[in-house]
């Protein structure tokens, strides 16, 4: 059975250490972008995707897919990640717009009627 914190050590490189770590959480998934750096003190990034997921047995398990990326392809990556979301967002601009909470988009009486 694997636990969150399993999750997080499994697969880890002895000799990096991580530097910074954003992570962000998308219904069952999520996203983990950690900053390492080597012996050497060269950084590179690992990015995964966990899917919180139920075994057979009714226990939780964490499905991951990890990408590392080094330093000599950070601008690639970069750049090609923002050309790929620019089209995205000209192509699909309501996938960035942000949703108003619901109080927010009713009005007085609408929320009375609620009640």
């Amino acid at each position: 059975m694997n636990t969150f914190e399993d999750f997080r050590k499994s697969g880890e490189n002895e000799n990096s250490e991580e530097v910074y770590s954003k992570s962000i959480r998308a219904g069952r998934r999520t996203y983990f972008f950690d900053v390492k750096s080597t012996r050497e003190g060269d950084y590179y990034l690992t990015i995964t995707e966990s899917r919180r997921k139920q075994a057979r047995d009714g226990s939780m398990t964490y499905d991951k897919h990890k990408i590392y990326l080094y330093k000599e392809d950070f601008e690639k990556f970069h750049n090609g990640l923002d050309e790929v979301i620019d089209f995205i967002k000209v192509h699909k601009p309501e996938f960035f717009e942000t949703k108003k909470a619901e109080s927010e988009t009713l009005s007085i009486d609408e929320e009375f009627d609620k009640l």
